[in-house]
């Protein structure tokens, strides 16, 4: 990417400031300063810093992990409230980022934000069996019945066929918090899968898609970047690597 198209949007400037940023000596490329506005950038490889602020290197996707906090929406735009891409928008505000996957709005955990639609579309795709895990507090405790009708596969009360999940008892002392692994994705599933039980959902947290873990170093609306063997391990999942 040029190192002004890339200013523009890491900062939400127009092309036209970049381009003044440059010419005023206030640009860095690798610790070198750079006065060129077509300097081409190759991913991970350029760390640039604009007016003393260091900017990064030039990626041609971004993946961040974000805890998702309880009354934010899952989605890129909402007239009424605050939206998991709101979070992340001062220091992306150029980058056409969504949620790769939803949370209900009460739910709360790790939500991946990217704008590689080609990845985002492997890990929701119902072929890919990607695996995501939860942490649920339900209003009773877990049964066997409720166990083995996950591992057949739940029929919801519409009559959609789920496939098999599992869920345990986190603790034998508390069989009301559980968790449970989904392979598939479908509108407020557990809260549906439970309900064919008469159990409600009182929390649900997302701890790990595929074999990527939540970072418990993030509270409730932090985020950071997701490492390069991160991203692979998602895309290993996905059975593209």
């Amino acid at each position: 990417m040029r190192l002004d198209r890339y200013l523009a949007e890491r900062l939400g400037i127009t092309r036209s400031d970049s381009r003044k940023l440059i010419t005023k000596g206030q640009v860095m490329v690798n610790g070198v300063l750079c006065k060129k506005a077509d300097t081409q950038l190759d991913e991970n490889a350029a760390q640039v810093t604009a007016a003393g602020r260091s900017l990064g290197g030039y990626q041609k996707y971004v993946y961040l992990m974000l805890n998702k906090p309880e009354g934010v929406v899952s989605a890129s735009r909402d007239r009424r409230d605050t939206t998991v891409t709101d979070l992340v928008r001062e220091d992306f505000p150029r980058r056409q980022l969504f949620p790769a996957g939803r949370l209900d709005k009460t739910s709360t955990g790790f939500v991946l934000l990217t704008d590689d639609g080609g990845l985002a579309h492997d890990l929701l795709a119902p072929g890919r069996h990607v695996p995501k895990r939860y942490l649920v507090t339900l209003d009773t405790p877990l049964t066997e019945r409720m166990r083995a009708g996950f591992a057949a596969g739940v029929t919801l009360a519409d009559g959609t066929q789920l496939a098999p999940a599992g869920v345990e008892a986190v603790d034998p002392r508390d069989p009301c918090r559980v968790r449970v692994e989904l392979r598939q994705g479908v509108y407020h599933q557990i809260k549906r899968m439970f309900g064919v039980y008469d159990a409600g959902v009182n929390a649900l947290h997302r701890e790990a898609i595929g074999p990527v873990e939540l970072d418990p170093a993030l509270a409730p609306g932090e985020w950071r970047e997701l490492s390069g063997e991160e991203v692979s391990a998602l895309k290993e999942a996905t059975g593209k690597i």
